[in-house]
């Protein structure tokens, strides 16, 4: 593992859409709590799905720009190649959600 994430230099960036997500979150408890009609709450689930989705390509990314380049440029092959199945499987976890 590198020593420091890829998104460290937009750590901050990053907390602050989470924390907005967070709050989309709560204000479809909110709707619900409301018995809001149910296309109103389900058009907030996908805007805080695809929010969540934003954040996971983003980091995505980073990890691809910092950590799996940063690998290559060392030439370390064998760890160049683990970090890209690393990515791989991310991607298939992001497209399975």
């Amino acid at each position: 593992m590198a020593a420091t994430p890829g998104y460290a230099d937009q750590k901050q960036q990053v907390l602050t859409r989470l924390r907005r997500i967070e709050g989309q979150v709560r204000g479809l408890q909110r709707l619900i709590d409301e018995d809001t009609y149910c296309i109103d709450v389900l058009t907030q689930v996908a805007a805080v799905s695809k929010a969540l989705q934003g954040v996971g390509l983003h980091l995505l990314d980073e990890h691809l720009q910092h950590c799996v380049a940063g690998a290559a440029a060392g030439g370390d092959a064998d760890r160049t190649n683990e970090l890209v199945h690393e990515a791989t499987k991310a991607v298939e976890r992001l497209l399975r959600a």
